[in-house]
């Protein structure tokens, strides 16, 4: 039910001594000495090598990519190769699809999807379908 509690209570113990003539008295010494100074330095304790992390920047320059195929060498595969283009709709080919539907050329909004001039020229590898780059016509 109910836990006793152990008391808490500390007891100290004094003893005060009159010090009066302590001439005959020998006191022993309670303090040692320090180690003899060595005037040589520990290098080994302060030696910091600094450390500076290297970093290689490799700076590749990507070919003028047209909007036909040409010969380049493909990045990843390194391998000499003539590109496989595929063209994408971008917002050129939307925004000229829109004006010919303001000029009430609506029948011939749909040139700018079938032809090659509005749109992007993606290159791709065809060893290992990497992207190669875009032109952007």
């Amino acid at each position: 039910m109910y836990r006793r509690r152990k008391p808490t209570c500390v007891l100290y113990s004094f003893a005060v001594y009159d010090q009066g003539d302590l001439s005959g008295v020998d006191i022993a010494e309670t303090t040692q000495n320090p180690p003899p100074y060595n005037n040589q330095m520990q290098t080994d304790l302060y030696h910091v090598v600094p450390t500076v992390p290297t970093q290689q920047f490799i700076t590749v320059q990507a070919p003028q990519m047209g909007p036909k195929p040409a010969r380049y060498t493909c990045p990843s595969c390194k391998a000499s190769i003539t590109p496989r283009v595929e063209y994408v709709s971008a917002t050129k080919t939307h925004l000229c699809a829109l004006l010919l539907c303001c000029l009430c050329c609506w029948p011939c909004a749909c040139i700018p999807y079938c032809g090659k001039s509005c749109r992007n020229a993606t290159h791709y590898c065809p060893n290992c379908n990497a992207y190669i780059g875009s032109y952007i016509g």
